[in-house]
């Protein structure tokens, strides 16, 4: 006779056995084209850092990974496309910073930790708070005690009401007290350009967007709102070394799949991406565009966009912003 314990022993080689064979059956990962949706136009940032790692993923998995613009609402029809997508890794989101201040702003047709599955944060473009000559201030603490002085007198633009820009601003007045007036703007050039002209005195921008203006002397940075200088602004201090602690703001840019992606899955396509941004090329590549490489773990991204929502959110809230 043939005891309970061989039984189960037996039920137990056999359920691994099964289970092995259907994995070995299913097609290795990826078998066919992979979607990779980013929520704003060609040609922007998150097009372009897009468009920089669906190329060398092409090229590492031997498939096609194609970059699909689905533009509008802050990014938010195109994560709302991924969110609604099976979990089986074919379709991805290159998200932007505005991903986790998003649902701070408004009610979402999507949860942003429960319908998305973290994968990497694929690197971040540091802020600069950039002023027009005409500003009496030279340095950024010399621009709050302007504004301190003279409540409304200094106007920042931004990209549009609730960005990551708009925002920026408003977190600068909560930590300081001060009062500017916001003008907000369809995109962040149309606000350069207003500054350019003069026409507002101060905004928030990518490293990459003020750079040549900067060597001119059109405008001048005040301070990087990063952990630690910017190496192409060597003299340029962070927010903190001048004087405002608390103040940091990355653009960043990340990669998501669908929620519900098993974990498996998810750490493969991070160690495969962590490897293409390792590559000189690739840090090269990024560093053209004023953003520095990152690839860290699911669970890294998962905690900054975490802090990053509680963050907005608690601005949103003290300062009373409303989305369009």
């Amino acid at each position: 006779m043939i005891c309970g314990a061989m039984v189960s022993r037996l039920l137990a080689t056999l359920a691994l056995a099964a289970l092995s064979a259907a994995a070995a059956a299913q097609p290795a990962f990826p078998s066919k084209p992979v979607r990779m949706t980013v929520g704003f136009a060609p040609g922007g940032g998150t097009d372009i850092i897009a468009r920089l790692v669906s190329q060398k993923l092409t090229e590492r998995w031997g498939q096609a990974v194609i970059v699909d613009n689905r533009p509008g609402a802050s990014g938010n029809i195109g994560a709302d496309l991924v969110a609604r997508s099976m979990p089986d890794g074919y379709s991805l989101l290159m998200a932007f910073s505005s991903h986790a201040s998003n649902p701070a702003l408004s009610k979402l047709a999507f949860d942003i930790e429960r319908d998305f599955t973290s994968i990497t944060l694929v690197g971040s473009a540091p802020m600069v708070i950039v002023a027009h000559p005409a500003l009496p201030a030279k340095t950024l603490g010399e621009l709050i005690e302007y504004a301190r002085q003279r409540p409304g007198a200094v106007k920042f633009g931004s990209s549009g009401i609730g960005t990551p820009v708009h925002l920026a601003g408003e977190l600068m007045m909560e930590l300081t007290g001060i009062q500017m007036v916001h003008v907000p703007y369809k995109g962040i050039a149309p606000a350069m350009s207003a500054l350019l002209a003069g026409d507002i005195q101060l905004t928030y921008a990518a490293v990459l967007s003020g750079l040549q203006h900067f060597k001119s002397g059109r405008l001048k940075p005040l301070a990087v709102a990063s952990r630690t200088r910017y190496p192409a602004l060597p003299d340029v201090p962070t927010a903190a070394q001048a004087g405002l602690a608390g103040y940091e703001v990355d653009f960043w840019y990340a990669l998501l799949g669908p929620g519900g992606m098993s974990p498996a899955l998810a750490e493969r396509i991070q160690r495969d991406v962590a490897a293409i941004l390792t590559t000189p090329e690739m840090k090269e590549s990024l560093a053209a565009q004023g953003c520095i490489a990152a690839g860290g773990r699911p669970e890294e991204l998962t905690a900054l966009i975490r802090s990053e929502y509680a963050r907005w959110s608690r601005v949103v809230q003290a300062r009373g912003v409303r989305a369009e």
